[in-house]
């Protein structure tokens, strides 16, 4: 363990996770001090018992905490609770207000953690620094968001200058200063096209400005869906903070689950109707939060939660792979002449196998040198300078394209190059309809965004055979996603 913590290697840290494991000590369960710690109370609460309050109960615990100690106590403890009330007012403002002081670092967002250092660096009261951002509106709701503007704009008015990186519509508005890149994404983007104060953006003639001044719009429908007249019911839920409550989904229609950060949305279906309809359907062993009863499985076949986790936890994993697109490219090389002459089976045109791939690499493309005390650094390899494969395998061609150069296609060249292959053409033109024209197939999978991530998972369902009894679950799928995005993804949930 000691290893594993001080090496920056991932390699190292790779190899010591596989002799560790997390178990809750039997001892404290899971409290962290021993029973005499806990003995000491003020106001009928231990220090354990605080630490499990969310911020908002725990800053309204410290207003009253005052009133309940004499006045010795309080000569003791003003100044105290003073500096903590300050504290817990800092992480309330930058809307962390559903948070627990024991909850672990790890679980943590990286918008949550980012928040949390926002907090420190304005209790801080530094001045004379540059902040740097990215997206820390990511989770939260509008009420919660003009929390986070209001205190990004009490740092700056200390001295401070702040960028942040963002495509919420409310944090662009409140910019001393907009710099807007594009024109579009990945090879399409890399310029400056707009760019001015607010007044000076809007006349600007970039996509982010005409959907800030209402040239273009994320169209609300008239008509609603009719749905199926069939439904959901779970009843009951009471895990975390829900109270008891019964929900009732209508299927064949589009749903939004919506409320304040910390509100139990994320309880309530990822936590406990998801891993029910898991169980039931899939035999699933995770199991659900607290609840008396769930109906109306029988109007349901199928359950897919899609959400933000990575597609793949190494390199190797890509669009391609994930989707299964890749299967039909390889079977499209082998049936070309010069693959049949040769005798190549689906095997020789995968870089995770022996026969076709670079063997110095191992059809990795690069090559990982361990730094032992510093992060592994990558490097392309020596021998098939990236291309994944060897000599041989890249002198089959398709139009003219190795399967090199295919992984190497955006979507959006790949749909044009693969017209005419219907099984390569479908599986590719959903990732174009879900705005992901501009990623290449063969992406490494840990480059990918959540946003990315999620919309790939979204592009490969989208491409099975639907049985239209089908519920879909997606976690906050507009995170990250700029306007125009949103506005593609939506047309994709419509359909």
């Amino acid at each position: 363990k000691n290893q594993a913590d001080i090496t920056g290697s991932e390699g190292i840290r790779k190899w010591a996770s596989g002799f560790m494991n997390q178990a809750e000590c039997p001892d404290c369960h899971g409290l962290r001090l021993k029973k005499e710690s806990l003995f000491f109370k003020i106001d009928e609460k231990n220090i354990s018992e605080l630490a499990q309050m969310d911020l908002e109960t725990l800053y309204a615990w410290f207003d009253h905490a005052g009133h309940v100690l004499d006045d010795r106590q309080n000569a003791i403890a003003y100044e105290i609770l003073r500096e903590l009330k300050t504290r817990t007012r800092f992480l309330l403002d930058v809307g962390l207000s559903y948070l627990t002081l024991d909850r672990q670092a790890g679980s943590l967002s990286g918008g949550e953690s980012q928040r949390i250092r926002l907090a420190t660096q304005i209790g801080s009261q530094l001045v004379g620094v540059l902040y740097i951002l990215d997206e820390p509106s990511i989770g939260l709701h509008q009420r919660d968001n003009i929390k986070l503007i209001h205190a990004l704009k009490d740092l700056r008015d200390i001295g401070n200058s702040i960028i942040v990186v963002e495509h919420d519509k409310e944090m662009i508005q409140s910019a001393d200063y907009i710099v807007d890149v594009g024109p579009g994404a990945g090879v399409h983007g890399g310029k400056i096209v707009g760019q001015g104060t607010p007044s000076e953006f809007m006349h600007c003639n970039s996509l982010t400005c005409r959907y800030l001044n209402g040239e273009e719009k994320i169209h609300i429908p008239n008509n609603r869906r009719a749905g199926n007249g069939k439904s959901i019911i779970l009843a009951g839920a009471s895990g975390n903070n829900l109270k008891n409550i019964t929900l009732t989904l209508p299927l064949g229609k589009f749903i939004c689950v919506t409320g304040v950060s910390g509100s139990g949305k994320s309880s309530l279906i990822n936590q406990t109707l998801y891993p029910e309809i898991s169980r039931i359907l899939y035999r699933s062993e995770k199991r659900p939060l607290s609840f008396s009863s769930l109906k109306g499985l029988e109007n349901i076949d199928k359950v897919i939660e899609i959400d933000q986790s990575p597609i793949g936890r190494t390199p190797r994993s890509n669009p391609a792979t994930y989707t299964g697109v890749f299967s039909d490219i390889r079977k499209l090389f082998v049936e070309l002449p010069e693959a049949k002459i040769r005798g190549y089976k689906p095997g020789r045109f995968s870089f995770n196998v022996k026969g076709g791939r670079c063997e110095t690499c191992q059809g990795a493309g690069m090559k990982v040198i361990e730094m032992n005390f510093l992060p592994d650094v990558q490097v392309h390899c020596e021998t098939c300078k990236g291309k994944r494969y060897n000599r041989e395998t890249l002198e089959v061609r398709f139009k003219g394209k190795s399967i090199s150069d295919v992984l190497d296609m955006t979507i959006n060249q790949a749909v044009d190059f693969f017209e005419n292959i219907p099984s390569i053409l479908k599986k590719i033109k959903t990732l174009q309809d879900v705005g992901l024209g501009y990623i290449t197939l063969g992406q490494s999978s840990t480059t990918l965004s959540g946003g990315e991530a999620q919309r790939v998972k979204l592009a490969s369902e989208l491409a099975k055979r639907d049985t239209g009894k089908t519920l879909y679950i997606l976690d906050e799928p507009t995170t990250g996603l700029h306007f125009h995005d949103i506005k593609v993804l939506l047309e994709v949930l419509s359909k």
